[in-house]
């Protein structure tokens, strides 16, 4: 396996006459995956015609709180308007991991075992849901449910990526199903 993809970010409107977009970041790490001459894969909105498939950052900056981005490719607001909706996409390595020891890309957790405090599997992750508030894992218990895990550290207080598993302090209705669902 060569990499996983992952969105960074979808192009909204232009910014000025110099062919800057604002993006919707879609990273925690917007300063690495938009550093000057990165390579991003696009995704063109159905029905758009002329965006290339790839897209090389020029330059970025910040504006009122939203990242706009200059991209070689769009050198005028005409080609900028033209990118408007496109998804970007970068390519992690299978190896690569967030700068920071407690944040994890959605690709290292999926297929994890999940452990409960006294070391019995009780599930594997099976995704993540990013919500507002909070991130949520997606476990499907060892007896089939469906369930989401809050991703905080009082319920999720380990995670092993080198021993494949994370472990979870279960409460009944949790992942184990409450005592009348038995």
């Amino acid at each position: 396996m060569e990499g996983i993809e992952v969105v960074v970010g979808r192009i909204g409107k232009p910014h000025g006459i110099r062919g800057e977009v604002t993006v919707d970041v879609r990273s925690d790490e917007p300063e690495k995956r938009f550093a000057d001459g990165a390579r991003l894969r696009t995704e063109a909105p159905r029905g758009s015609a002329g965006v290339p498939g790839h897209l090389t950052v020029a330059r970025t900056r910040w504006h009122q709180g939203v990242l706009l981005v200059a991209f070689e490719e769009a050198a005028d607001r005409n080609v900028a308007e033209t990118l408007r909706g496109t998804v970007l996409h970068v390519t992690l390595g299978v190896e690569d991991t967030p700068e920071d020891p407690d944040e994890f890309y959605d690709h290292q957790l999926v297929g994890l075992a999940v452990h409960d405090l006294e070391g019995v599997v009780i599930g594997e992750v099976t995704g993540l849901v990013h919500g507002g508030a909070q991130d949520l894992l997606a476990v499907r218990a060892t007896d089939g449910r469906a369930t989401l895990v809050p991703f905080v550290s009082a319920l999720v207080p380990e995670v092993d990526l080198p021993g494949g598993r994370v472990v979870v302090a279960d409460r009944p209705g949790l992942v184990a199903p409450l005592p009348d669902e038995d």
